[in-house]
C-alpha cells in the first residue's frame, strides 16, 4: 500500500515555508469564502468548508480572519468577490507537466499573469486536455506522524481508514499522505477522526498517473516555475508530475 511520493514530500516541506507568507493566508481565506458561498456557512453541514477551515487553522490563520471569510462567503457580511475556477495546462523542462488551478475574480488578469510567469521561467502553455489527461482527481488527506497524544504509524492510519476507501498511504517523512477517490475524501477524513487521528488537511487534488524524473538542472527550473506561479494572487494550486530523485534533491539542498 505504501510508496514514497518525492514531489509530495517536497511540496509539504515547501508549504511550511510558504505558510510564513501573507499570500498563503490570503489563498486559504479565499478557499473558505468560496466554500461558504457554494455550500453555506455552517461547517457541520458543509464538509468542504469544514476542511478549508481546518487547513487554515493548521496554517495559523487567525480565527477572526476565518470567521469574516465565512460571513462574506455565506452572504452574512458584505464584500465577497465573485470567484471562478480556471485550470491552465503547462509544459516545463524535460517534458514535466503542470496543472495550474486559479481562483479569480478577473479571468483576463489571471490568464495574462499565468502566461507571463510560464514564458519567463522556461515553460510553455499547453493545449487543453494535453496535460490534464496525465492526472486523476484524488482525495488527499495529510496526517502528521507526531500527534498530541501519540506517534501515529502507517498501520494505524491504514487500520482506521481502510474501509472508507483509502487507496494508498505514502510516507512523506514527517507525515502520511492518504490517497483515495475524490468522492471518498470526507469518508476517509471522518474515519481517521473517529479513530482519534488528527489531520492537517483534506482536499481534492490532481495526482499524476506517471512521474517524470529530472536532473538537477531541470529540478531547479521546476522549482523556479512553481515559485513564480504560486507567487501569483490568482493561483491557488500547482500540480506537477515531476519526480526529483533523492540524490538530486540532496544536491539541490546542499
Amino acid at each position: 500500500m505504501s510508496g514514497h511520493s518525492k514531489w509530495a514530500t517536497t511540496k509539504h516541506k515547501k508549504a511550511v515555508v510558504d505558510a510564513r507568507r501573507g499570500k498563503m493566508f490570503a489563498k486559504l481565506i479565499k478557499n473558505i469564502e468560496v466554500a461558504a458561498k457554494m455550500g453555506g456557512g455552517d461547517p457541520g453541514g458543509n464538509p468542504t468548508l469544514y476542511d478549508a477551515i481546518q487547513k487554515a487553522k493548521k496554517s495559523s490563520v487567525p480565527n477572526d480572519n476565518i470567521d469574516r471569510a465565512v460571513k462574506r462567503g455565506s452572504g452574512a457580511e458584505a464584500g465577497a468577490a465573485d470567484y471562478s475556477t480556471i485550470m491552465y495546462e503547462v509544459y516545463g523542462p524535460q517534458g514535466v507537466a503542470f496543472l495550474v488551478e486559479c481562483l479569480t475574480d478577473n479571468r483576463n488578469r489571471a490568464a495574462m499573469e499565468v502566461r507571463t510567469a510560464v514564458t519567463r521561467n522556461g515553460g510553455t502553455m499547453a493545449d487543453p486536455g494535453s496535460v490534464s489527461r496525465l492526472f486523476n482527481r484524488k482525495g488527499v488527506v495529510i496526517v502528521p506522524k507526531s500527534q498530541e497524544a501519540r506517534e501515529v504509524d502507517e498501520d494505524a492510519v491504514l487500520e482506521a481508514a481502510l474501509d472508507s476507501g483509502v487507496e494508498e498511504v505514502n510516507d512523506l517523512d514527517e507525515s502520511f499522505e492518504v490517497v483515495s477517490e475524490a468522492t471518498d475524501v470526507v469518508a476517509v477524513r471522518s474515519a481517521l477522526q473517529d479513530a482519534a487521528i488528527d489531520y492537517d488537511s483534506a482536499e481534492v487534488q490532481f495526482v499524476a498517473t506517471m512521474d517524470i524524473p529530472v536532473d538537477a538542472g531541470a529540478a531547479d527550473k521546476v522549482f523556479r516555475l512553481v515559485d513564480a506561479l504560486e507567487d501569483l494572487d490568482d493561483v491557488q494550486n500547482v500540480f506537477t508530475n515531476v519526480d526529483i530523485p533523492d540524490d538530486v534533491m540532496a544536491a539541490l539542498e546542499a
